[in-house]
């Protein structure tokens, strides 16, 4: 498109100048004007749809809303206007100059003085031929009554006329004498015999004609009379020079005129061509101008573009290099810049990606190790407001802590109790601290915390954090430690002497209950009686603390709990509890990595326990539920007797807890000895009587073979 305008714009410059040359050469304007005409026209079309594309092209980039199309139409617009408006006014004062210019030449006083000079020539002309005509006339009387005609009587009739040569001829053209001025020229110019028949009848004519020289003649031709009757007619012939000042003088009005009277002919014609030549040249140069506009427009607009382009992709986030304008301007260079700049924001954008990902990666790591503490962590601003918490601190508390983000500390309407604490740790013990905390769970049972507060440095913005443990676990891990250690002692220490008091309680009801009789006999036999009773059931409380201490470890294998319940529940068919088994299907239900004994053990507590909290129960009922929980298979036994006291609850797993009069509170601790040597979990609960959850590991494949089945006949014998 550049090189068609720019190739239209020349060829159109050069017609147009052949043009204007050939409204100034008449020659050149007769034989090329229309052809160049023509071919201006046509230069000036191709200029039209050059342009005419080039505004389509625009319209449709404006219509589409292509990027940059408004600035190029303002553009263009802005010098379109800058060529057109000027253009305009030239061609209107050229129009106006040329019409006047034209008319002018015309005016009536030239036209007079025109015609006025040539009537002056012609009355010139016609005075100098009557003149020379009258003497021609007198010289014919002088003639025709002389009988001796000779030369020196024509040089005197010559010069007396005062013409240049005289010439005395027949009609038929002969010369009969002649007399001339010149010496050289002795051979006059004959007329025409036409021309001496129309003297000889009109009494004598006047002519003017062209000499042999180039100069201009008055010729008179009068007929001269004879002597006799028979006399042959004669013509008298006297030629005078006209004055060459007079001559160029009239040949120059007379050029003058004919040409004005051509110019006079052709005036609306003119007036025709040089309209039309000035408006070719107006389109011509609009056309090219609009042209150029466009390509101005899109000189300047690009670099605009290039940087308008650049702004909206760095304001979107890139910074890659944009294309430059190879100029030398101010434009060239702020291209250059702009790109020096991107590049600049590229790389320090690069940088703090760099540094953003190691500050995320590290981040990302110290929440990874926070999520994943066993311990809880809170972190407070200065207010005591909640910033952050890791899961293990909503484990802990059982607490998602929604919403606490807008309370302070001493505001939060669950964990006063911990709040409390917090806040006295902080405002009594310094930056630093720690305690232990006993706190009651919503069950009932009793949560033990180890709390450790740290006050966070100034320079960071300040703020708290507290660490608590649950060592509920270990707790109650330590106390049946204890107990175990106890219980092992106890067994030591009091199992020994119960055999020697048992045999000497029998050696005396052996030794004196010959002597004795009658009431003292009696006496005696009650006494020995209850000393062995009381030895026996000494050794029974010794046996039991002996299991508690000395439980082996388990042999864990896989184990079907389902089929073991069965077994185990074959036992207690006989029993007064109605006793309903709920499980999921037996291909939900893998097996469980467990020592078969030890479970059969610690189903038979935990439904001893749920029957004997039956006795005041008017229908009494037993439920045994058997599930699937994440990963864990969990055994739920639930009575409707009254439940657990709420003061036992919380320490129903340590030994001597209990609430049956003849129970010695070591079932459940076995049972949670047990269950915690597994790696399980037991939890105690109130639902509309005692509830007892165990939790137990799954195997990792089924065990072929196992042997529950074995057990549970030794089990049938013993019972």
């Amino acid at each position: 498109m550049r090189i068609a305008l720019a190739v239209a714009a020349a060829l159109g410059a050069i017609l147009l100048y052949l043009l204007a040359s050939a409204s100034a050469n008449t020659a050149l304007f007769a034989q090329n004007y229309p052809w160049l005409l023509a071919i201006n026209g046509i230069a000036a079309a191709a200029l039209l749809v050059l342009v005419a594309l080039q505004l389509r092209q625009l319209r449709r980039d404006f219509r589409a809303g292509v990027f940059g199309s408004r600035l190029k139409s303002r553009l263009l617009l802005m010098l379109s206007l800058m060529a057109v408006l000027p253009g305009a006014l030239v061609y209107a004062v050229s129009m106006q100059f040329a019409v006047s210019s034209i008319d002018s030449w015309f005016d009536v006083r030239v036209d007079a003085a025109l015609e006025g000079g040539l009537n002056l020539g012609r009355s010139v002309l016609d005075s100098q031929q009557a003149d020379l005509l009258a003497k021609a006339r007198g010289a014919a009387l002088d003639l025709g009554d002389a009988t001796l005609l000779g030369p020196t009587r024509l040089n005197r009739i010559r010069e007396q006329a005062g013409a240049q040569g005289a010439v005395l001829l027949t009609l038929g053209g002969q010369v009969l004498a002649s007399s001339s001025a010149e010496l050289g020229n002795l051979m006059p110019v004959i007329p025409a015999p036409s021309l001496l028949r129309q003297a000889r009848a009109s009494r004598g004519i006047a002519q003017t004609a062209f000499a042999d020289g180039g100069g201009l003649l008055v010729r008179a031709l009068v007929p001269v009379a004879g002597n006799g009757l028979n006399a042959d007619p004669r013509i008298l012939l006297l030629s005078k020079e006209v004055p060459p000042s007079i001559v160029d003088s009239a040949q120059s009005v007379e050029s003058a005129h004919r040409d004005y009277q051509e110019l006079q002919l052709g005036r609306k014609g003119l007036k025709q061509i040089y309209t039309l030549t000035l408006t070719l040249a107006l389109l011509l140069a609009l056309f090219a101008a609009i042209g150029l506009a466009f390509l101005l427009a899109e000189r300047l607009a690009r670099p605009l573009l290039i940087l308008a382009e650049g702004t909206r992709a760095v304001a979107a986030g890139d910074f890659t290099p944009r294309a430059t304008v190879e100029a030398s301007d101010e434009l060239g260079v702020l291209t250059h810049s702009f790109n020096s700049m991107t590049q600049q924001l590229g790389d320090a954008r690069a940088q703090a990606e760099h540094h953003r990902a190691e500050t995320e990666a590290a981040q990302a790591y110290l929440e990874s190790v926070l999520a994943n503490l066993s311990a809880g962590v809170l972190a407070f601003d200065l207010r005591f407001r909640l910033r952050a918490a890791n899961r293990g601190a909503l484990a802990i508390l059982g607490d998602d802590l929604a919403g606490f983000e807008q309370q302070r500390l001493e505001d939060w309407p669950r964990h006063e109790a911990l709040a409390g604490a917090i806040l006295e740790g902080f405002a009594k013990r310094g930056a630093e601290w720690q305690e232990q905390l006993e706190l009651a769970r919503a069950d009932g049972t009793a949560q033990a915390l180890l709390v450790r507060g740290t006050a966070l440095p100034a320079g960071g913005g300040g703020g708290y954090v507290v660490v608590f443990d649950d060592i509920t676990q270990l707790i109650a891990a330590q106390r049946s430690a204890a107990w175990g250690e106890v219980a092992r002692r106890l067994a030591h220490e009091i199992k020994n002497p119960l055999t020697p008091i048992q045999l000497s309680a029998e050696r005396l009801q052996l030794k004196l209950a010959d002597q004795l009789s009658g009431p003292s006999r009696d006496l005696l036999d009650r006494a020995t009686q209850t000393i062995v009773n009381q030895v026996e059931a000494m050794k029974n409380m010794v046996n039991d603390f002996r299991d508690y201490a000395r439980t082996p470890l388990p042999q864990l294998a896989p184990v079907e709990l389902a089929a073991l319940l069965d077994d185990v529940l074959e036992l207690y068919h006989r029993s007064p509890a109605a006793i309903a088994v709920e499980r999921a299907p037996t291909s939900a239900l893998p097996p469980v990595l467990a020592d078969a004994n030890q479970l059969r053990q610690v189903l038979h507590n935990v439904l001893t326990n749920a029957q004997d909290a039956l006795t005041e129960a008017a229908v009494p009922k037993i439920s045994i539920s058997l599930a699937r929980d994440a990963g864990r298979l969990r055994l739920t036994v639930r009575d409707n007797g009254p439940g657990f006291p709420p003061q036992i609850l919380s320490r129903a797993f340590e030994p001597y807890v209990t609430t049956k009069a003849k129970g010695t509170g070591l079932g459940l601790a076995i049972v949670k000895k047990i269950v915690d040597d597994h790696g399980g979990q037991i939890r105690l609960a109130n639902d509309g009587g005692g509830e007892v959850s165990i939790w137990l590991p799954l195997a990792v494949a089924p065990a072929q073979g196992s042997g529950p089945q074995g057990g549970s006949e030794a089990e049938r014998d013993a019972a």
